[in-house]
């Protein structure tokens, strides 16, 4: 977790020319403080993320894209650090759902053997949490979980470049309407 717990090690490696994925991947540390109202959990973090060791690392996901419009921030622009601390000053959090996998590629359809994380840490490290938003179809798999906690929980579509469905106008409606829903934006009048 951001500011109070330390980074999982990488047990296994992706070849970067093949993508493929060596031996069990480990997850990213949540970025997450006590007055987190949001946290998006994700599914796994993609080949990508795990490379460089940050959260939707890819150059054509949208998260950063959408969060940044949604929050006027320029989150694309700015250093990995600064990021992460913008999302935490307005009081989004992130993480994902498996902690570590066996997984070749990026694909949510490819992970093998998940470990899931303890989403139950989700209340006692963010005693305000309102919501968390499943960033797509394989962490929402876990929504049940997460409301057996007691918390508010919505699927959002997938930021992934995999998810074309859905057009970037669609994908920021619906996410300034969860972020509408946890008080972290105002609704607009």
């Amino acid at each position: 977790m951001t500011d109070a717990h330390s980074s999982r090690s990488q047990t296994g490696h992706i070849d970067a020319a093949t993508g493929v994925a060596h031996d069990r991947l480990s997850s990213l540390p949540p970025v997450i403080r006590a007055d987190t109202r949001a946290v998006v959990l994700g599914s796994f973090p993609g080949a990508a993320s795990l490379q460089a060791q940050q959260y939707y690392a890819h150059p054509r996901n949208q998260f950063w894209p959408i969060l940044g419009t949604l929050l006027g921030e320029p989150l694309p622009e700015l250093p990995y650090a600064e990021r992460l601390r913008t999302l935490l000053e307005h009081r989004v959090g992130l993480w994902d759902v498996y902690a570590s996998c066996r997984r070749k590629g990026s694909l949510d359809t490819a992970i093998r053997d998940a470990v899931p994380n303890e989403l139950d840490q989700l209340r006692a490290w963010a005693p305000d949490l309102r919501l968390v938003l499943h960033n797509g179809a394989e962490s929402a798999r876990r929504i049940r979980e997460v409301e057996a906690l007691e918390l508010a929980a919505i699927r959002l579509p997938s930021t992934s470049p995999a998810n074309a469905r859905l057009s970037l106008e669609a994908k920021l409606c619906l996410w300034r309407e969860a972020l509408v829903r946890a008080g972290v934006l105002l609704a607009e009048t």
